[in-house]
């Protein structure tokens, strides 16, 4: 089995960063293995991996559940986030350059989750979701306290048109004094998904603006869809 550190270093990161700026988000096609992504759904049933569960419909955040994976994480998420976060701090860096704005990220992930703790910020935002007929996710960013990195990744876990359909994943673009702009993706079982968590730079006559982005998930019609989420900052709780 190819090793993940080896698989995200061997990547085209240079058309990856291209996509981000460009769209807003990019696809990393077959980072998981089939066998991976059964595991991580087969684990799903273990709640000592977990430090929370969330139903979506008390909230109204939609229709499935998600869990949040406790300290320490497993070793296949925790490589994961470790190996990616620094191909995209330069991005993400970049990005608040080209909107005049004064935050800097750190080139490791140990000293984000430093950056994270003075704000009270202790809590992994790890999460695996589960969406069953019917389920769906309304439109949000991930954001979980005062830091919060502008990119974050999401693998799908079951194949679509196989073990679900419908359940495409949806992103909104809303441009200043403009209707919003709506995207709809279908990545594969075991693609990374990268996208924007907050905004994104856009050049305009003046220089560069902010669009914002939201996302969510479209209504499963039938069977059922795990994804993993990896969000690079923690969480206030």
């Amino acid at each position: 089995m190819e090793n993940i550190e080896d698989k995200i270093a061997q990547a085209n990161w240079a058309h990856i960063t291209k996509q981000l700026a460009q769209k807003g988000f990019a696809t990393f096609p077959k980072l998981l293995s089939d066998e991976q992504c059964e595991m991580l759904k087969a684990d799903y049933h273990h709640p000592d991996l977990y430090r929370k569960q969330v139903v979506m419909e008390r909230y109204r955040f939609g229709l499935g559940e998600y869990k949040y994976y406790q300290y320490p994480l497993p070793n296949l998420i925790q490589q994961i986030r470790q190996n990616v976060y620094p191909y995209l701090v330069p991005i993400a860096n970049q990005w608040m350059s080209m909107l005049s704005m004064e935050k800097k990220f750190p080139e490791t992930l140990e000293e984000l989750h430093v950056m994270c703790h003075a704000h009270q910020q202790h809590k992994p935002t790890a999460l695996i979701l589960k969406y069953g007929k019917g389920g769906f996710n309304t439109l949000h960013q991930d954001l979980y306290g005062e830091v919060f990195f502008p990119i974050q990744v999401v693998m799908v876990l079951s194949e679509p048109e196989k073990d679900f359909t419908g359940g495409e994943f949806v992103l909104t673009e809303q441009i200043p004094r403009a209707q919003s702009k709506a995207i709809v993706l279908k990545p594969k079982k075991g693609d990374m998904l990268i996208f924007t968590t907050n905004f994104r730079p856009v050049k305009g006559a003046r220089g560069y603006y902010r669009v914002n982005m939201k996302h969510g998930v479209s209504e499963v019609q039938t069977g059922e869809r795990f994804t993993l989420g990896v969000i690079f900052h923690d969480a206030l709780s």
